[in-house]
């Protein structure tokens, strides 16, 4: 078994709190784990790109090869799309909807996420949204954890104990906001079929 993760975003979105989630995740459960150090300019606002490969054999190399990812997670529209030329056909895209403008010339959003929903399998959530509910706006990239575990060669009840544990210094109200934000991801995620509209998975 491998699986090779892509993580995208824009500094200050805690897109290497996702990658420490699920990596701390794939070692309590026995797996291999190898990640890349972040490339692209990580303070806030700038492009950041993770490559973390899970396996059930040792991992070679920390990086994934272009057109082998299983996963892409991003936490905004257009970072997934800069990356997509990572993904495997079969391979998953996983992203938060709400845009984070940082260049002048950002395209129109709506074609942005026309063109995610071109892709053969992807969902597309409301994050900001869903942590909000959750109690904690700050919470969204556990909001991505969660839509993207359905396609992870890891149990949901690992990465929710790996989140819980994360936060554990933190106030219980924390922890609780954190692991509801993981939650209300995933069931979000499985409300899309393959093709991002209703049905169930």
């Amino acid at each position: 078994m491998k699986c090779d993760v892509i993580l995208a975003g824009v500094g200050g979105q805690g897109v290497l709190s996702i990658a420490a989630i699920i990596a701390r995740a794939a070692v309590n459960e026995g797996l291999a784990v190898r990640q890349s150090e972040v490339h692209g300019m990580a303070q806030r606002g700038g492009a950041v790109l993770a490559h973390l490969r899970i396996s059930s054999e040792a991992i070679a190399s920390d990086l994934v090869p272009r057109g082998g990812a299983d996963i892409i997670i991003s936490m905004e529209p257009l970072e997934s799309l800069r990356y997509a030329s990572w993904l495997s056909p079969s391979g998953a895209l996983v992203t938060a909807a709400e845009p984070l403008v940082n260049i002048g010339n950002y395209p129109d959003l709506s074609t942005v996420l026309a063109a995610i929903r071109d892709f053969p399998l992807w969902r597309l959530l409301e994050a900001s949204a869903i942590a909000k509910e959750a109690g904690l706006a700050r919470a969204v990239n556990m909001v991505m954890v969660g839509a993207a575990s359905p396609f992870l060669p890891v149990q949901a009840e690992t990465l929710e104990k790996t989140i819980a544990a994360m936060f554990a210094g933190k106030d219980a109200a924390i922890v609780a906001a954190n692991t509801k934000a993981f939650q209300l991801g995933r069931q979000a995620a499985s409300k899309q079929d393959v093709s991002g509209q209703g049905g169930g998975k």
